[in-house]
């Protein structure tokens, strides 16, 4: 998957102060590896708001309410739930699939990596999943493809808003509350 930082930098320049994440105790964590793509998305915007709608889940994040880690382990207990009374998307059939979250939405749609068994986190594309229904999108894009795709109309999805993205990009840095 192409790595579409670069795109997002013209898109909204990323504050001065990059941040530093120790990637080895997350994956740790979390038992996997992680996309570059995304932690040098981290390391830049660390977690995020973009406009007025999707934000990006960041690691310790200083928003609690947008830690990856957490989302991580509650989207795993809950959706494991919700598979014995919905049909799993066929991109989940495959044994040792798994999705996990990496940005969300005020309306509360979940956009997740799709890992697959065998396939390395560089090459893991997007899923999106409406909020109350059985509803998935997969993307076969990188997660900063699919932000920066999103931004500018170039990907556009039936389940999130259609009032996003914004005419006028909007981003800011999730701050502690």
């Amino acid at each position: 998957m192409a790595n579409a930082l670069p795109r997002l930098l013209e898109i909204a320049p990323a504050p001065s102060r990059p941040r530093h994440k120790d990637w080895g105790e997350v994956e740790g964590i979390l038992a996997v590896g992680l996309p570059d793509d995304y932690k040098e998305l981290i390391g830049l915007y660390g977690g995020s708001h973009w406009d007025d709608y999707l934000y990006v889940l960041e690691p310790d994040c200083p928003n609690r309410h947008y830690d990856l880690l957490k989302w991580a382990e509650y989207q795993f207990d809950d959706l494991e739930d919700l598979w014995t009374v919905e049909k799993k998307p066929a991109e989940l059939e495959t044994e040792g699939a798994v999705v996990i979250p990496w940005a969300t939405t005020d309306n509360g749609e979940c956009l997740y990596w799709l890992v697959l068994p065998g396939v390395e986190p560089n090459e893991w594309t997007v899923m999106v999943n409406e909020v109350r229904g059985p509803r998935w999108e997969h993307h076969s894009v990188s997660c900063t493809q699919f932000l920066a795709s999103a931004l500018t109309g170039e990907l556009r999805s039936d389940i999130l808003s259609s009032l996003f993205p914004l005419a006028t990009h909007q981003f800011r840095r999730l701050g502690a509350v």
